[in-house]
C-alpha cells in the first residue's frame, strides 16, 4: 500500500486571470468573459497537476476569490467592515460583515467541483470553509430581528449542504479549511473560543454519518498569504489536542514549516485518536526554496517514528495561493513542490517496505 498524499487547494492564478479579476469588478468585462477564462485556467491546471503524478489533485482553486469567502461572493446583504485578520508581515486581510438575515450561500463548493471533473483524470478533492470561520461574519453587536442563534442555525445548515452537494457530486474527499483555529488561540488563549469553534464544527459535522465522515477531514495551518502567517508563534500544543475532537476522518497538518517537527509528532502521537488518518505537511508553500524528493523523504521517515505508517500521509503546509490575489509564489514553483512531495512520498514509502521496487 502506498503512502497517500494529498495537495490542500489552491495553486497561483495566471496573472490573466488575477488581472480578469480585477476587471470584473469594476465592470470592465462582463461575467461571461471572465467564467470562460475560469474555464480555461482550471483546464490548464489540472493538466499541470496530473503531470505532477499526484494521485488526487484540486482544482486549484482558480474560480474562488478565496478559500475563505467563496460561499458569499456576490451577496447583498454584506458590509466590508468585518473582522480583521492581521499577518505577521503587518499586512492584513478584512472580511466582510453580516448586515442582514437569512444567512445564505450564494456559491457551492460543487460547482467548483463539476467544473473540475469535466478535465481530471485522477480523483479531485475538494476543500470547503469551515463553519467557524463563516460565524465570524455575524457583527459583535447583532442584527435587529436576526439573532445570533437563528443565524447559526442558518450557518450550520448551509455549511453541511456545502459538504453534502460535494459528497454527492463525486468528490474523492471533502477538505474543511480550519485555519482560524490556530488563530483562535493567540486571540483567545483560553481556549473557549477554540472550543466553540470545535462546538460549532461538530454540529455540521452531525450532519453526517460515519462513513461519510471517513471522507471527510481537517486541515490546520498558521494562514499562508503573501509569503506571511497570522499564527506560527502559537504552540501546537495549546490546539492539537482540542483539535482531534473533531469527528472527522483525517487531519491535515501544517508541519514542514515548524522549528520542532518532533515535538508537535509527539503531541500528534499523544492525541490523536486510531481511527484518525494524519496527513503531514512536508512542503513549506511560502518558502520559494523547492524541497528535493530527499528532503520530503526524510520528513515522512521521521513522522514514521511516531505515528504508524497504515495511518499515515502527506500534504503540502497549505494552499499555495488561499486569496485569487497572491502572487507571490510561481505557478511553476508550486507545481515543482507539488512533485517533490509525491516522488519524495513514494520513496518513503519504499523504505517502510510499503511499495515495492
Amino acid at each position: 500500500m502506498p503512502i497517500p498524499t494529498e495537495p490542500i487547494g489552491s495553486i497561483p492564478r495566471p496573472q490573466e486571470l488575477i488581472e480578469a479579476g480585477q476587471d470584473l469588478g469594476s465592470g470592465r468585462i462582463t461575467p461571461e468573459t471572465y467564467a470562460k477564462l475560469v474555464d480555461r485556467a482550471v483546464r490548464e491546471t489540472i493538466a499541470e497537476f496530473e503531470a505532477t503524478g499526484s494521485p488526487v489533485i484540486t482544482d486549484g482553486e482558480q474560480g474562488k476569490p478565496s478559500f475563505a469567502t467563496y460561499p458569499i461572493d456576490g451577496l447583498k446583504n454584506l458590509a466590508p467592515d468585518g473582522v480583521i485578520i492581521p499577518f505577521a508581515d503587518a499586512h492584513s486581510r478584512q472580511l466582510p460583515r453580516l448586515t442582514e438575515g437569512p444567512f445564505r450561500y450564494r456559491t457551492y463548493g460543487d460547482s467548483y467541483l463539476e467544473a473540475a471533473l469535466r478535465y481530471a483524470h485522477v480523483p479531485v478533492k475538494q476543500a470547503v470553509i469551515s463553519a467557524s470561520a463563516l460565524s465570524l461574519l455575524y457583527p459583535p453587536d447583532g442584527i435587529e430581528g436576526y439573532p445570533r442563534e437563528a443565524f447559526l442555525a442558518d450557518l450550520v445548515r448551509e455549511a453541511a449542504a456545502d459538504i453534502r452537494r460535494c459528497l454527492d457530486k463525486g468528490a474523492h474527499n471533502v477538505q474543511i479549511d480550519f485555519t482560524e483555529a490556530r488563530l483562535s488561540v493567540k486571540l483567545d488563549p483560553t481556549k473557549k473560543l477554540l472550543h466553540s469553534f470545535i462546538d460549532l464544527n461538530n454540529q455540521v459535522l452531525d450532519q453526517f454519518s460515519p462513513e461519510d465522515r471517513r471522507r471527510i477531514g481537517v486541515h490546520t495551518c498558521p494562514g499562508g498569504d503573501k509569503d506571511s502567517t497570522h499564527s506560527a508563534d502559537v504552540d501546537y500544543a495549546e490546539l492539537l489536542p482540542s483539535l482531534f475532537n473533531l469527528n472527522v476522518g483525517a487531519f491535515y497538518i501544517q508541519l514542514a514549516s515548524e522549528n520542532d517537527r518532533r515535538r508537535v509528532l509527539g503531541v500528534i502521537r499523544e492525541h490523536a485518536k486510531p481511527e484518525q488518518r494524519i496527513f503531514i505537511g512536508v512542503i513549506d508553500p511560502i518558502n520559494p526554496k523547492v524541497e528535493t524528493p530527499d528532503v520530503v523523504r526524510d520528513r515522512v521517515l521521521e513522522a514514521a517514528e511516531y505515528i504508524n505508517p497504515s495511518r499515515l500521509g502527506t500534504c503540502d503546509d497549505c494552499g499555495f495561493s488561499p486569496f485569487g490575489d497572491d502572487t507571490s509564489t510561481g505557478r511553476e514553483t508550486a507545481f515543482d513542490k507539488i512533485r517533490a512531495r509525491v516522488v519524495g512520498t513514494d520513496l518513503a514509502a519504499k523504505e517502510l517496505g510499503m511499495l515495492s521496487g
